[in-house]
Parts: C-alpha cells; structure tokens; sequence
C-alpha cells in the first residue's frame, strides 16, 4: 500500500514517518519535494501529485500552526488549512484513498469546563481555529472514507516545545509567570502517530469507522500546572534553575495580550476513539516525562 504523507517535516510528521513504515510505502513530501509537489498554496499541482501517486491513504500532517501570526494572513491560512485539504478530500474521493487530516481544539470557544465532544457545536475565536474548522467541513462534505483527528498542545522532543522553554527561562531568570486559566492535555506526537497508524489499521477492514475524533492524552492541567510538573521533573533530575516550581507564578491569560484569543477550555472527551479503536489513552504525564528523560540525556 502507498501511503502520502503531507508536511513531513513537523512535530507530527517526522513521527509519522516511522509509525507509518509498518504499513506500506511512505512517499513522505515537504513544501519543496523535488518533482512532486507538497505546497498547499499551489492546489492544482497538489491535486496532480496524488492523482501521479495514487495512494492508497493520504495523510496531512501539514498546516499553518502560527497562531497569531494567522490573524494578519487570512487568505494564505485559509489556502493551507482549509482549500488544500478540501483539494486532497476531492482526489481522495476520486482515487477511492482514505484520508488521515489533524484538526485542533481551536474550532471551540473555550467556554466551559466540560470536555468537549465530537458533535459539541463550534465557535472558532480566531482565523485559524476557522480556517481548521473550514477544512474538517470540506472532508466531511467531499464523501470520501476520512479519520479527522482534533487535538491539542502539541508536543516533541524534536524542535521547539513548550517545556524546552521553561527550562531555559527557569535557568535565565529570577521569575517566571505562567498562565493559569487554560486547561487542556499535553500530547506528544509520537502518541499521536502511533493511534493513526494503527486507527489506518483498523480503517481497512471496517471502513464504517470513518469520521472525526479527538485525540489527546488523558487527564487535565493548566500551562502553569505543566510548567510545574516540568520543572519539578527537572530539580529531580539534578538541574539547576534560578526559578523553582514553588516559585512559578500563576497568572491570567489577561497577562499576555496576543493578536489571537485562545479558548479557556481546550479539554477534549476521547470516549469514541478510545472505544472504537479499542484504546486506553495514558496519562499526559508519562508522555512528559518521557520527553524530558531524552531532553535532558541530550544536554
């Protein structure tokens, strides 16, 4: 089986290289992939790559993630976040392939304290929480066999991450303020590569099970509770920081004023993925932890 991998370069992405090889043969594209084209802003010449390739499954790990950044470019987010998968929904439906498309808790406005379901009504307080709602609605539309899976506060130990940053301001700095009033799951994307391939697994021999799912860790805490349990995990590994987790200061995402609102509330409910795919989702903190242990080996 060919699988196509779009955005292989992301947290996501390079994960999926490897959860994916078991699988088939994974044609893996970035934005310049030699002869073939993975630029989202170039739909035509998408379209063509998979109708050259003929994959059985599409995977679109790729996106324009910059938040806020998204507010001053509506038009090239909407292009990437929403035509090019609608593109990819279209040829997908075409060739008879399924497609694997990453979406987020953004599409929600936060409200709330309870977890949010799959069938909960959106209201993206930004462009591109709308521009992530807009594609899941294209593939929805489009007929095609999808798995859209929502998720949230993406973490890896490849590149940038939020707990990299703790512990580089932690070691600068005097004081260090967090906010509090966010709630979701950190989820790694070696958690999240692993559940798609084997969801594409169960996929091929129940196609029924087509749709949309969230996919995060288990469990809930605030930025400023993950910062906590980072630089908790840190001092126990014999790191020196200026700033100690009794020392982190909560404050209100009023303290950080942003060009894009972030939803208060990003728990996700995973009842229907854990029990269609058969899955028990762990704990947020055996993901982090594990991700600090390779961090910290490497410093």
């Amino acid at each position: 089986m060919k699988i196509l991998l779009f955005g292989k370069s992301g947290q996501v992405g390079w994960e999926l290289q490897r959860s994916l090889a078991v699988l088939g043969d994974v044609i893996a594209l970035d934005v310049t992939s030699g002869d073939v084209c993975g630029d989202f802003t170039k739909l035509q010449e998408l379209a063509a790559t998979v109708r050259q390739i003929r994959p059985g499954v599409i995977v679109n790990a790729a996106a324009h993630t910059a938040v806020d950044k998204a507010e001053s470019e509506p038009e090239l987010v909407r292009a990437i976040n929403a035509l090019a998968p609608e593109v990819l929904a279209q040829e997908a439906k075409a060739i008879g392939a399924w497609l694997v498309h990453y979406s987020t808790d953004y599409v929600f406005d936060g409200s709330g304290e309870k977890p949010w379901r799959e069938d909960d009504v959106a209201g993206p307080l930004s462009i591109y929480g709308a521009t992530k709602r807009e594609g899941e609605q294209a593939i929805q539309q489009s007929g095609c066999n999808h798995l859209i899976f929502r998720t949230s506060w993406v973490y890896a130990a490849r590149g940038g991450n939020f707990a990299k940053t703790m512990l580089r301001l932690a070691s600068e700095r005097e004081r260090l303020t967090v906010i509090n009033d966010q709630v979701g799951a950190p989820t790694g994307a070696d958690l999240i590569a692993d559940i798609t391939a084997h969801a594409i697994r169960i996929a091929q021999l129940h196609p029924q099970v087509s749709g949309l799912y969230h996919l995060v860790a288990s469990g809930e805490t605030s930025w400023y509770g993950y910062a906590r349990f980072v630089l908790d995990f840190a001092c126990n590994a014999g790191v020196n920081l200026k700033v100690t987790p009794d020392n982190l200061v909560p404050v209100a995402t009023t303290a950080f004023p942003t060009p894009a609102r972030r939803p208060h509330n990003s728990r996700l409910d995973t009842n229907k993925l854990q029990s269609t795919f058969n899955l028990q989702m762990p704990p947020w903190q055996s993901g982090v932890a594990r991700m600090l242990t390779e961090i910290l080996e490497k410093q």
